[in-house]
């Protein structure tokens, strides 16, 4: 079967516990470091900040900043 979606970024919603997907990809980027995270693997993200993160130590220190800037 085709995958037309292989190779995109995908725009997703992030909820509190889930996501949805609003437009059609198979990865989103980490807002720390960038890296690819393909959305099978996808375990971090936050719903406040609407970001996703590669790693829980990468979410940790960007939850701290944003705590420190008053984002949430």
């Amino acid at each position: 079967m085709l995958n037309f979606s292989a190779g995109r970024l995908a725009k997703v919603r992030y909820l509190s516990g889930s996501f949805k997907i609003i437009s059609d990809g198979d990865h989103v980027l980490c807002a720390v470091s960038g890296q690819k995270i393909p959305l099978a693997q996808m375990r971090y993200w936050s719903h406040e900040l609407q970001e996703a993160y590669a790693s829980a130590e990468l979410a940790a220190a960007r939850y701290a900043e944003a705590r420190e800037k008053g984002l949430i």
